[in-house]
C-alpha cells in the first residue's frame, strides 16, 4: 500500500510539472468581478416550454470563455442535480457580450441575457421564457467535523500538510500533501475553483483529491459540460459521475467521501473490498464504489495543483471508532 500511494503521488508530481497552466488564473472573487463576463457566466432558473415540450422546469449554464464569448446549454426539467438528468434533452448555445447585452443563438434557439435575466426564444413561439439568475450552494458547506473527528484544516494554520500554503484568504491552496494517514470513514471537504476563462480541458483549473488506494477525485472547472470520466466529479479515467455537479469558477463547493468497510466471513477474514460513496454538493455522484486497500490500513491524503491554485477549507476525517491516527 505505501509503494502503491508512493507512486500515486509521483505520479502526481510528475503531472504537476510537466503539465503547467499558462491562461491568466484569479483566486479572488473580488478580483474577478472586474471583468464584466464574470456577472454573466453562471445559472440560470425559470419554467418554460421548449419546442416539442410540455413546460415546466428549465435550467441554463453559461459559461464563460474570455472576450466576451460565452456558451451555454439549456436544460429541460430543471439544473443538473435539481430536476435534470442524464438523457434529458438539452440544448447547446454560444454567442458574445456586446454593450452590455449578451446574445447567443442555436438550432432553432435564440437567447439573450441582460440585468441577471435570460430571455429565451424559438421560431415557433411568439411568448419568450425568461430565466433569472440564481447561486445555488451547496447544503453540505460549512458542516461541522463529528466528536472525536481529526480537523486537518480550519483555515488557522497548515500544520498538518507539508508544503501547503496558507493563502491572504485563509484558504489552503492546491499542492500538498498531510503529514498523516487516517482509516478513513468519511472525509469533507470544500474547493473553489479558479476563473480562468480563456483556458480550456484539462487546463482550466484543474486539480484532484487523492485517497490511498482510491481513483483520483477529479476537481476541474467543468461547468456546463457533459461530465466525463476526467471532468470534475470522476474518479478519473474510470468512472463518470452520475450527474455533473460542477457549480460555476469562484463559487465553494464539497465533495463528502464515506467509507464503508469490506464484510467479514464467520472466521472474520474480509471478503470484498471496501467501497466508496462521494457526494458532490450533496448530491450522490458515485454510490458504492469498489476501491482497494484493507479495511484497517491508513490512507494519505494529496492534493493535487496540477499547475493550479485551486483553494481548499473546511477539511476534517472522521476515522472508524477503533482505529487511532497514524
Amino acid at each position: 500500500m505505501v509503494r502503491a500511494l508512493c507512486c500515486l503521488l509521483a505520479v502526481s508530481v510528475v503531472c504537476e510539472i510537466a503539465c503547467p497552466a499558462t491562461a491568466q488564473e484569479i483566486i479572488d472573487p473580488e478580483q474577478a468581478k472586474a471583468d464584466p463576463d464574470f456577472a454573466v457566466q453562471g445559472e440560470y432558473a425559470g419554467k418554460g416550454s421548449l419546442p416539442d415540450g410540455n413546460g415546466g422546469k428549465l435550467g441554463a449554464q453559461v459559461i464563460a470563455l474570455g472576450e466576451g464569448k460565452f456558451d451555454a446549454v439549456i436544460y429541460e426539467g430543471g439544473l443538473p442535480g435539481n430536476g435534470w438528468t442524464r438523457g434529458d434533452r438539452q440544448f447547446t448555445l454560444s454567442g458574445q457580450r456586446e454593450d452590455g447585452v449578451t446574445k447567443l443563438s442555436g438550432e432553432n434557439l435564440s437567447a439573450e441575457i441582460a440585468e441577471r435575466k435570460m430571455t429565451i426564444t424559438y421560431s415557433d413561439s411568439e411568448r419568450p421564457i425568461r430565466l433569472k439568475r440564481t447561486e445555488r450552494k451547496s447544503p453540505a458547506l460549512g458542516a461541522k467535523p463529528p466528536q472525536g473527528a481529526v480537523v486537518l484544516f480550519d483555515g488557522t494554520n497548515v500544520e498538518h500538510f507539508g508544503d501547503a500554503t496558507l493563502t491572504e484568504m485563509k484558504t489552503l491552496q492546491a499542492g500538498c500533501t498531510a503529514k498523516s494517514k487516517f482509516r478513513m470513514k468519511k472525509l469533507h471537504l470544500e474547493f473553489r475553483l479558479s476563473y480562468k476563462p480563456t483556458a480550456r480541458g484539462q487546463g482550466r483549473s484543474n486539480s484532484g483529491v487523492y485517497l490511498g488506494g482510491c481513483p483520483e477525485i477529479q476537481v476541474l472547472d467543468s461547468f456546463g459540460l457533459e461530465g466525463r470520466k476526467n471532468e470534475c466529479g470522476a474518479l478519473y479515467g474510470r468512472r463518470e459521475p452520475d450527474v455533473n455537479m460542477c457549480l460555476p469558477p469562484l463559487v465553494w463547493q464539497t465533495f463528502d467521501v464515506e467509507f464503508t468497510a469490506a464484510e467479514s466471513d464467520e472466521s472474520g477474514n474480509s471478503v470484498g473490498r471496501p467501497r466508496i460513496t462521494v457526494l458532490h454538493n450533496g448530491v450522490p455522484i458515485h454510490a458504492d464504489h469498489e476501491v482497494s486497500g484493507q479495511p484497517a490500513e491508513p490512507r494519505g491524503i494529496h492534493l493535487q495543483s496540477h499547475g493550479n491554485r485551486v483553494q481548499y477549507r473546511n477539511i476534517w476525517v472522521e476515522q472508524e471508532q477503533e482505529a487511532k491516527q497514524q
